[in-house]
């Protein structure tokens, strides 16, 4: 979503953070896109009441994913930039206001493009933080954050529990900002360690094979530890039947029946987890916000860039087969914000739910295809990056503006 930096200068050597575009970064972002579309147009239950593929595989990850790779992005395209916080300001203006534009729409689709401007905004005083305060703010949002938010969230408001849009912004600002800050569907104040982490991993050398190797396997590692941890505590140690004997209610929807709290468990929240028992903090359900689910989807969204980054070296064959992912993922701001759209409309479903996936998801990787091979920019993102560019050059209108950067 947001534009990379132009490559290092020839003859500088020295180990650093990457700079330029990287193939398997991009491929990862689509991936993720991929997968966010899986389960917008996918319902979680088939017809036998099973969780559906899309679900048990993409459910949640997919989100975080996306949230990661855009630290790592963030990373790049603020590595040389004269005037990082003024660009990085003027792009989640624009994120937004996009954002909120799409919850005017009647789309299905939980935006969370909103959520996603408010991430930069939190993230500007650390675009220059050393790794290790990165690694502070991204354990505390991941890990201390909804233990606060838990006690906190009681003597709130409701959540909003649509899209918010400039409406909300007018009638309700305080409604919506604690909505996107603690209790809606990506609330920021724990989202943000996605994007501390992913930031952190992109201060790496992602071109060095031992390096992608090493975020496959402490991204899956951590991954398999959160979950194996939630199912010793919800298991063995009775985590679930201490939650089917507790009166919880769902904030924003009400109270839940102990005969939906297993499928609960399995299929999902709406961002954040009950209040009522501090069990809820062990599960590693899609969308709690809870420790172990926070840290479960950063795991898999760190491997999955690792693999991607491997996959992307395996030589010229890889290469064409992971072309059309990352030529989606280097203009995901235009591609979700098409498909967020489209869902708004009567598109035809055809025979099946997996029609209307392909129905969306063929024409992006042919088109986000053709459109890179012209090496420019997505149309949004082309937008956007002009705009940031003009916010720096008024910024500091005595200095020269910083080179134009190839398309992400």
């Amino acid at each position: 979503m947001v534009e990379r930096p132009a490559p290092d200068a020839p003859g500088n050597g020295a180990p650093g953070p990457t700079r330029g575009r990287i193939v398997g970064v991009d491929a990862a972002r689509g991936a993720a896109l991929l997968g966010m579309v899986a389960t917008h147009v996918i319902p979680p239950l088939d017809a036998q009441g099973r969780l559906t593929t899309a679900h048990l595989v993409a459910a949640g990850r997919a989100a975080a994913a996306f949230a990661v790779l855009a630290g790592v992005a963030l990373t790049l395209v603020t590595a040389r930039a004269a005037h990082p916080r003024t660009s990085t300001f003027a792009r989640a203006v624009c994120i937004g206001a996009i954002g909120l534009a799409l919850g005017l729409t009647s789309t299905p689709v939980a935006v969370i493009l909103p959520y996603y401007a408010v991430f930069f905004v939190l993230a500007l005083p650390l675009l220059r933080a050393p790794r290790w305060v990165l690694a502070v703010v991204a354990a505390s949002a991941l890990l201390v954050e909804p233990v606060l938010s838990q006690l906190v969230r009681p003597h709130l408001p409701e959540p909003l529990m649509s899209n918010p849009s400039f409406d909300d912004l007018v009638v309700s600002p305080w409604r919506l900002a604690l909505t996107i800050l603690l209790s809606g569907y990506y609330p920021a104040l724990a989202w943000i360690g996605y994007l501390c982490a992913g930031m952190f991993v992109g201060r790496l050398d992602l071109r060095r094979t031992r390096v992608a190797g090493l975020l496959l396997g402490t991204g899956a590692a951590v991954a398999v530890a959160a979950s194996a941890l939630s199912w010793l505590l919800l298991g063995p140690l009775g985590g679930r039947d201490a939650l089917l004997a507790t009166s919880s209610v769902l904030p924003g929807v009400g109270p839940i029946a102990p005969s939906e709290v297993p499928s609960l468990l399995e299929g999902g929240l709406y961002g954040s987890t009950p209040t009522q028992s501090w069990w809820w903090l062990a599960v590693d359900t899609p969308h709690t916000s809870a420790p172990l689910d926070l840290l479960h989807t950063t795991g898999t969204a760190v491997a999955l860039l690792g693999a991607a980054l491997l996959v992307a070296r395996l030589g010229a064959a890889a290469a064409v087969v992971i072309w059309p992912l990352a030529a989606v993922g280097s203009m995901t701001l235009t591609w979700y914000t098409l498909h967020a759209w489209v869902l708004s409309t009567e598109l035809p479903r055809g025979d099946s739910y997996a029609w209307l996936y392909l129905q969306q998801v063929i024409p992006m990787l042919v088109l986000a295809s053709l459109w890179r091979l012209t090496g420019r920019r997505g149309p949004l993102e082309a937008v956007i990056s002009a705009l940031a560019r003009r916010a720096s050059a008024q910024h500091s209108p005595g200095s020269p503006a910083p080179p134009r950067a190839s398309s992400a």
